[in-house]
């Protein structure tokens, strides 16, 4: 899938969540959403976009919710 397309999804998630007071909560539903709704393969690629140039293009709520969670996103060997 096109980078800028994932990266455009998961901003549009990051808008829906960044309402909630808490931003630690916050960050943690980007992480169960894409954890839960993404192809695995998605969320490699999102992954891997961190550490580009495209990472820019990234909300901040979807930064930090891919650093503060990679692990769960990871997806398994």
């Amino acid at each position: 899938m096109d980078g800028n397309n994932l990266v455009r999804m998961a901003n549009r998630i990051a808008d829906f969540f960044e309402s909630l007071p808490d931003r630690e909560e916050a960050m943690g539903e980007v992480a169960t959403h894409l954890h839960k709704f993404w192809d695995p393969r998605m969320r490699t690629q999102i992954l891997a976009l961190v550490d580009t140039p495209a990472a820019d293009e990234m909300h901040a709520l979807v930064r930090e919710a891919l650093a503060r969670h990679r692990e769960k996103l990871t997806p398994a060997a």
